[in-house]
């Protein structure tokens, strides 16, 4: 017998849980991806270091930039930003950070235990996490503090120049965890104020076409 007038119920699709990205480069200030939230708090086992080349956004092939990647340290705890990402918003993100940090810049992802700041957090998050390792094409390795800031300051890529990113990466430390004591960034910001006003004296432009001026406009 044929019934008339009902249609088959299709049950809803499962949904995806939530994901949480922790960032701790350019993504503690420039996302470029919605979220639902963030926190400030910091993963351990892993050290920021100024080790991952960068040809593009912060770089060029006739002068790379430097750019942050982590390094395992079971010491050592590495701060910045989790951001919350739910529904659609979950692949709209991966599928931007697969472009922006594992296709263009060469990196692996882990998942990691992240710690948030606030006090009322009661376990660590689990967090996605995209780190370059040293069998990455753009990875240039350990370098001096000083070394590293005299990349960083002829260096300038799609995204805007090295010394922005560097100091962005200070602002956020100083201003979110002024309790966290960033030895490998401090030094390499150190390193990097004593060498510009050596080339503002000389008064020779920056390769790549920047501007001192620029430099001096930075946050």
């Amino acid at each position: 017998m044929k019934l008339l007038g009902l249609t088959p119920q299709v049950p809803p699709a499962p949904q995806q849980p939530p994901v949480w990205i922790f960032g701790y480069g350019s993504l503690v200030w420039r996302p470029d991806f919605e979220f639902s939230a963030r926190k400030v708090g910091f993963i351990r086992g892993y050290s920021r270091r100024f080790w991952q080349g960068d040809t593009f956004h912060r770089g060029s092939e006739k002068a790379p930039g430097r750019v942050a990647t982590l390094l395992e340290d079971h010491e050592a705890c590495t701060w910045g930003v989790a951001y919350h990402v739910c529904g659609e918003q979950i692949a709209a993100s991966l599928q931007y950070l697969n472009m922006r940090e594992a296709v263009l810049g060469g990196y692996d992802t882990k998942l990691v235990k992240f710690y948030p700041l606030e006090k009322d957090a009661d376990e660590p998050i689990l967090a996605l996490v995209y780190i370059a390792t040293p069998q990455n094409p753009s990875y240039l390795g350990p370098a001096s503090e000083e070394d590293i800031a005299a990349q960083i300051i002829v260096s300038s890529g799609r995204a805007g120049h090295n010394i922005e990113y560097l100091l962005q990466l200070v602002n956020f430390m100083r201003y979110f965890c002024p309790q966290v004591e960033d030895e490998h960034l401090f030094s390499i910001e150190e390193a990097l104020i004593s060498i510009l006003p050596c080339l503002c004296h000389k008064e020779e432009p920056l390769e790549e076409g920047e501007h001192l001026s620029e430099v001096k406009g930075l946050k």
